[in-house]
């Protein structure tokens, strides 16, 4: 499965950048950053209205590549300047073509909160997350046990990064609500088989309490598509490939806004 072969990369990766750079020294690094108020991000996907996180990706397993052009400080900014509030960067660089240094530039250029998307296996990625000026974190519980889980949701935390919690399924939504999740993104791509399924997050709005704010990731192209999700009351959502393959980034996520 492609799940199971980007973690076992990313595994991979994990001792290839420990070889370079130890643990205690990413510690360092990371207690050098400024810590942020992982609050900060949880209200602000709870105030009124939705919100969309902008991502900044050039390549998928699923689409191969996306922007073979990938000026993505110019488009991060883009982003920052039309009415996002939040940039996801792609940090995973075997299937998705991304870098740690994607996220450090941006997160340097932009005001919004920046989420360092990744398949986190090792505690050793949230250091780096929060030393490269990362604001949230993405914790996947398909990949995770419960003791990790709780583990690196808790550290997330101690490092002052906010962590956006996915699940795929009720079994799973039900584990991220067990760790205390205060921001949850729901995929409705299957990272099993990637079949994108927008009833997934529709189903699963119903089961989280409205004081946890809710993402809808993956499989959202038009204006149609946020109304659903407005009228049942999501309170964000992760948009990727739609915003990088439009030729007019702003006027596009104008038009995703209805603004």
């Amino acid at each position: 499965m492609i799940l199971d072969d980007l973690v076992a990369a990313t595994k991979r990766r994990m001792k290839r950048e420990q070889a370079t750079i130890s643990l205690a020294e990413m510690q360092a690094k990371a207690a050098a950053t400024p810590t942020k108020d992982p609050q900060l991000v949880y209200d602000r996907f709870n105030a009124p209205g939705i919100h969309l996180i902008g991502e900044v990706k050039k390549a998928s397993p699923s689409k191969g590549l996306i922007a073979e052009n990938f000026p993505y400080l110019e488009i991060a900014k883009d982003y920052d300047q039309h009415g996002v509030s939040a940039i996801s960067v792609l940090t995973e660089p075997d299937y998705f073509k991304g870098d740690i240094h994607y996220l450090k530039d941006i997160a340097a250029a932009v005001n919004v909160p920046v989420l360092r998307k990744d398949f986190v296996v090792d505690p050793y990625m949230l250091y780096q997350a929060k030393a490269a000026g990362a604001s949230i974190v993405l914790l996947i519980v398909a990949i995770l046990s419960d003791q990790q889980l709780k583990d690196y949701f808790k550290l997330a935390h101690d490092l002052g990064l906010a962590a956006l919690v996915e699940a795929h399924d009720e079994q799973e939504l039900q584990r991220a609500l067990a760790v205390g999740a205060k921001l949850i993104g729901v995929n409705n791509r299957d990272l099993r088989t990637f079949n994108v399924s927008l009833n997934n997050s529709l189903k699963l709005r119903k089961l989280v309490p409205d004081n946890i704010a809710f993402v809808a990731e993956s499989g959202i192209h038009t204006r149609d598509d946020v109304k659903v999700m407005e009228a049942n009351h999501v309170n964000g959502i992760l948009i990727g490939e739609a915003l990088m393959t439009a030729p007019d980034k702003a006027k596009k996520i104008t038009q995703l806004l209805g603004v």
